[in-house]
C-alpha cells in the first residue's frame, strides 16, 4: 500500500504532539487507528520511525529523514494546488491559445484586445505556428484552444470566426491585373507561389483547384503569406491568398471565377475532455463576439 498525502500529514501531526493519544485527538481519529497507520507506514518503509515509551512517541533518526521528506512533499503539493487554482481561476487564470501565422497581425490582436476589456486579469499564453502543428498540441493538452483553418477532423469543436475571400494575387502590369475576374484554368502556365505541402491552406488550395479541374506549376513555397505576396510583387509568380494580403507590395487582387473561393478561420478545441474554466470563458466570449469581419 502506497502512502498518500493525508498519511504524511498525520505523521507530521504525531511528530508535533509526540503522543499518540494527543495526536489522535487533534486528528479526530481513534488512537488504535493512528497506531495502525504508523505501523503500516513503518512496515512499508522497512524502518522503525518513532520510539514509543510511556512518555510518548518521538521520531528517531530514520523518522527525522521521513518527516523532512513529508514536510517537503506536503509543501510542494499545497503549492501545486495553489498554483493550479490560480491558473484555473476564470478571473485571473491562464488560457493557452495557438494561432496561425497569417492571423498574427489581424484577427488575433482584435480578439485579444476585445477579450482584455472583458477579462483584464486573465493571462493568454500565445503560440504562433502552422495549423498542422497545432493538432498534436491540442491532443496532448499543450494548448487548449486554437485559431485554425480549415476545420480539423476528429473530436474537435468548431466555432467559425472569420470568412476570408480568396483572390488571385498578381504583379502590377500582369496580363490578368486589369481583369475583373480570372479562371483557375488560366493559371496553368504561370509560376505559382504558395505554402508548402502539409499546410492547411495548401490543402484548401489543392481542393479548390481539383474541384475546378485546374492545375498549377509551383515555383516557390513559403510558410509566410506576407512573404508570398512579396515574392509575387517582385515578379516571381502569382498566388492565391486571402484578399487582405493583396496590395502590400504593389500587387493586384483579382476575383476568382470559382465556387467556394474562400477560407473559413475558426476556433477549435478537443471535445473529448472538459475545457479549463479560463479556456471555457474565452470560448464563451468568442461565441458572443464573433464572427469577425476581415
Amino acid at each position: 500500500m502506497v502512502m498518500d498525502i493525508d498519511e504524511l500529514r498525520r505523521l507530521l501531526v504525531l511528530a508535533e504532539y509526540e503522543r499518540i493519544t494527543d495526536a489522535a485527538e487533534a486528528l479526530q481519529m481513534s488512537q488504535p487507528t493512528l497506531s495502525r497507520l504508523l505501523a503500516r507506514v513503518e512496515h512499508e518503509l522497512g524502518a522503525r520511525l518513532f520510539e514509543r515509551d510511556a512518555s510518548g512517541a518521538r521520531p528517531n533518526p530514520y523518522g527525522d529523514v521521513v518527516l523532512a521528506a513529508a514536510r517537503d512533499i506536503t509543501r510542494r503539493y499545497d503549492q501545486l494546488r495553489a498554483d493550479l487554482a490560480t491558473l484555473l481561476d476564470p478571473e485571473t487564470g491562464t488560457v493557452r491559445l495557438a494561432f496561425m501565422d497569417s492571423m498574427a497581425t489581424s484577427l488575433v490582436p482584435r480578439i485579444l484586445s476585445d477579450f482584455r476589456r472583458e477579462a483584464p486579469h486573465v493571462r493568454v499564453a500565445l503560440q504562433q505556428k502552422p495549423g498542422h502543428q497545432m493538432i498534436p498540441d491540442l491532443a496532448s493538452g499543450l494548448t487548449e484552444l486554437a485559431i485554425i483553418a480549415p476545420r480539423p477532423a476528429g473530436p474537435y469543436g468548431w466555432l467559425p470566426l472569420q470568412r476570408q475571400r480568396l483572390v488571385l494575387v498578381v504583379p502590377a502590369g500582369h496580363r490578368l491585373a486589369a481583369r475583373r475576374q480570372a479562371r483557375l484554368d488560366e493559371l496553368a502556365d504561370e509560376d505559382f507561389v504558395t505554402v508548402p505541402a502539409g499546410f492547411g491552406f495548401r490543402s484548401l488550395l489543392d481542393d479548390l483547384l481539383a474541384a475546378d479541374g485546374a492545375s498549377v506549376r509551383v515555383a516557390f513555397e513559403s510558410p509566410d503569406m506576407a512573404a508570398i505576396e512579396g515574392l509575387v510583387g517582385a515578379g516571381l509568380g502569382v498566388a492565391i491568398l486571402p484578399e487582405r494580403f493583396a496590395g502590400a507590395s504593389g500587387t493586384v487582387g483579382v476575383d476568382l471565377a470559382a465556387a467556394h473561393a474562400e477560407r473559413i478561420v475558426g476556433l477549435t478545441w478537443r471535445t473529448d475532455r472538459a475545457l479549463p474554466p479560463t479556456a471555457a470563458r474565452l470560448l464563451e466570449f468568442l461565441s458572443r463576439a464573433g464572427p469577425f469581419d476581415e
